[in-house]
């Protein structure tokens, strides 16, 4: 009886927030058919599983919503009902639960602050329920399909196959796209996104002067041969493979893994097939007859940090050092949150405690140790490693750009002559061991078929790159996008589980990782592919209904507008300026640097105790060479959020602070190449205009409007005549840099076309693709 009035009492309040706009008949907004993908599994993902999910240890109430099996069975807690029943969401306790106000039975529970579902979620999940509540398996483990471009209305707009998707989701949401970017404009963007540099005034005028209608792809053609477009994709894999030139930790010592980044520049330029690009550095050592390179390649896996402090625990580090590897292989390679799995089972996917560690078993049997004994005497490389010779380099290794006689040493892979137990670690911790498992990649995402994959490395590399895999294609493909777009088609890069956001353009990223698989993994191909589309050439601007419309420009209406990132501007600074050393490869420099920095965050031992800054045209370098030091990031990048390389990062933070305004304005290097460039102009023919037109267009690679011409034209006089008469001090100025000042030269007038190029390295559009 005292049941009956409280089913009574929760109907009455599931009628009054009908009333109030919960009613299954108000279903304005709702999708013809929905889907659990796309609209179901969010809404239990945000509010639902934390209780009622994968995670079986803190589980509530016997009840699962992750798997209909159990989602669909009697509930153990409440006799006679069934949290979902398909076709009759008046018989589905969830509805119930969900639409009360009542703090005894409601939910979410208030203590769990996940919140109430709102009107909207509500009527999805009655719908979907009617409907029959069909489960499906997550989106992103499904293997892609190749779906045929959907017809378009514009279709004369359209290049490629992309534009055919990108297009139809423009006229479903009430959008256009943009007309064709300006040329000049354009050729910037794409050499900043193919190579990382700025077009020099000879690829303009050669741009401008071909009027075929090749023009645009010969230019895209010339960039993708240009040895500079290995650096350019080399860079966000230095943040996915953690690349530094320490150690970390107390000392934070040198060491030397940058040929592993040669390497990684090399296979680009050369187009490497992504899938063998994969399983070389999964696996390169394992193969039969492996040479060097092929060793150099599982580098990758070595660039985590390692402790050289006394007293630590072998064990303790050793694995430490495995989990720095099973979280970069999943985020970096398969884009998922397995490390969440470490200490339990994943709250929201499908990954188990003993999944986890069924995928740390492929790593657990390196030769790797987690404390070398004697820290007195810091080496470059730790073990396992492989030595480098001037013959090697010579031979099979010429990519490497190696100047020392001697013999070097990189950390790789190395496997264990004898197998090393795997177990299940209670609550992640190195010495709490229970369930031995073997090595076995991730179920849920593809069986690993023990008949098709060792079950080494290797195998873990096959089943990574097997065309059945539903994501490596489409996670390198998103990467890819984000790259372009600033913004992947799953904007959670890293995670493409319960928890991350689903694909803008599903359809699109599925056809493009099929076709990429089907096209031998093609680097090359695919970056073309998106360079050459209607899409990418679109003119940035952005009208006030777009932006109404859509503020994250998630359907392309118009070119993004983006920031460099941190490496490209210094590289802009030094191709414009004409001071950049083109050179490929090598060990990393060191630029200026604001003293005192390293020596207040060090131990006061080892060879990075104080910093050496470099000289020469070593300071010219791009900003992929660098020397990152763990402890101690190059503040200069860090202010324009570089990674710190600390852990695997597929996606940078965008931020915009004073500190990279003062950045432009006051470090030495943004003022050596002013000052750089204003001596470059001073020697060309031509009066000041002119001058400034050929500054403008090296920094901000368009030609200059009249307008722009004059205002900079009248700051220019304003500073000769401040400088001419004492009021600035030209010396001042100039004291900075170390590349020479001509001693035949008008230090006023020098100084004041020095403020000039300060000013147009000072505005937003010189940072801006």
């Amino acid at each position: 009886m005292e049941r009956k009035w409280v089913i009574l009492a929760l109907g009455l309040v599931f009628f009054v927030a009908s009333f109030n706009g919960c009613s299954p008949q108000n279903s304005a907004g709702l999708p013809e058919e929905v889907s659990y993908n796309f609209h179901i599994r969010p809404i239990l993902s945000d509010k639902c599983f934390k209780c009622h999910g994968p995670d079986t240890t803190k589980l509530e109430a016997g009840l699962r919503l992750d798997v209909a099996a159990w989602a669909l069975a009697p509930l153990r807690e409440t006799k006679g009902a069934f949290a979902i029943v398909p076709f009759h969401p008046e018989k589905s306790e969830l509805l119930t639960r969900i639409g009360s106000e009542d703090s005894a039975i409601m939910m979410p529970p208030p203590d769990a602050h996940l919140g109430m579902l709102t009107r909207h979620e509500v009527q999805l999940l009655r719908k979907w329920i009617k409907e029959g509540a069909i489960y499906e398996p997550h989106w992103a483990f499904i293997k892609p399909l190749k779906t045929k471009p959907p017809k378009v209305s514009n279709a004369a707009w359209t290049r490629n196959a992309i534009d055919h998707f990108i297009l139809a989701k423009m006229e479903a949401n009430n959008l256009a796209p943009n007309e064709e970017e300006n040329p000049e404009i354009l050729l910037k963007r794409v050499c900043y996104d193919l190579t990382g540099l700025p077009p020099t005034l000879a690829v303009m005028d050669a741009f401008a002067k071909d009027n075929s209608e090749k023009a645009y792809e010969k230019m895209v053609d010339q960039l993708l041969n240009n040895k500079h477009y290995g650096e350019k994709m080399a860079l966000p894999w230095m943040d996915i493979g953690r690349y530094a030139d320490s150690y970390g930790y107390q000392d934070d010592n040198i060491r030397t893994q940058w040929p592993w980044r040669d390497w990684v520049i090399n296979a680009f330029n050369r187009n490497m097939p992504y899938n063998e690009f994969l399983t070389w550095q999964i696996a390169g050592d394992l193969y039969p007859g492996a040479n060097k390179e092929q060793v150099l390649a599982t580098a990758f896996f070595r660039n985590h940090k390692y402790t050289e402090e006394g007293g630590v625990i072998d064990e303790e580090y050793r694995i430490e050092y495995v989990l720095d590897k099973v979280k970069t292989f999943s985020k970096g390679m398969m884009g998922l949150t397995v490390e969440c799995a470490q200490c339990h089972d994943h709250k929201y996917d499908p990954f188990s405690q003993k999944d986890y560690y069924s995928l740390f078993a492929f790593f657990n049997n390196t030769k790797e140790i987690g404390y070398e004994g004697d820290i007195s005497v810091s080496k470059p490389a730790k073990n396992p490693l492989m030595k480098i010779t001037n013959e090697d380099v010579k031979s099979l290794l010429h990519f490497i750009n190696k100047k020392d006689t001697t013999a070097m040493t990189v950390s790789v892979m190395g496997e264990r002559d004898s197998l090393r137990k795997t177990f299940v670690l209670d609550r992640g911790v190195y010495n709490l061991p229970t369930t031995e498992v073997i090595p076995e990649a991730l179920p849920s995402v593809l069986k690993f078929d023990p008949n098709k994959f060792a079950r080494n490395r290797q195998g873990l590399a096959m089943w990574t790159v097997d065309a059945k895999n539903p994501l490596t294609a489409r996670v390198f493909v998103n990467q890819l996008w984000q790259e372009m777009f600033g913004r992947g088609m799953v904007k959670t890069t890293g995670d493409f589980g319960v928890q991350g956001e689903l694909p803008s353009h599903p359809e699109l990223l599925d056809w493009l990782a099929v076709d990429f698989m089907e096209n031998n993994w093609n680097v090359k191909r695919l970056v073309k592919q998106i360079v050459m589309s209607a899409t990418y050439r679109q003119s940035a601007k952005i009208s006030e209904e777009k932006y109404k419309t859509d503020p994250e420009n998630i359907y392309l209406s118009h070119a993004p507008r983006q920031r460099l990132k941190a490496e490209l501007v210094k590289d802009m600074l030094m191709a414009s300026s004409g001071l950049l050393n083109p050179e490929i490869g090598g060990p990393s420099v060191k630029p200026y640097q604001p003293k005192g920095i390293w020596e207040t965050a060090s131990s006061g031992r080892g060879e990075l105790a104080t910093y050496k800054q470099d000289t020469g045209t070593a300071l010219y370098r791009r900003g992929l060479y660098t020397f990152i030091k763990l402890t101690v990031p190059p503040p200069t990048m860090a202010i324009f959020d570089a990674s710190n390389r600390d852990q695997c990062e597929v996606k940078r933070l965008k931020t915009g602070t004073p500190l990279q305004a003062l950045v432009m304005m006051n470090d030495p290097t943004s003022l050596e190449a002013a000052r750089v460039l204003a001596q470059q102009l001073l020697l060309l023919k031509g009066n000041d205009k002119e001058k400034i037109t050929t500054a403008f267009r090296r920094i901000i690679c368009r030609t200059p409007k009249p307008n722009e011409i004059s205002i900079l034209n009248e700051y220019l006089q304003q500073q000769k005549q401040a400088f001419s008469t004492g009021k600035l001090p030209a010396e001042k100025t100039l004291a900075y840099g170390s590349y020479p000042i001509p001693t035949k030269i008008n230090m006023n007038e020098l100084a004041a076309f020095m403020k000039l190029c300060s000013t147009i390295y000072n505005l937003e559009e010189a940072i801006t693709k």
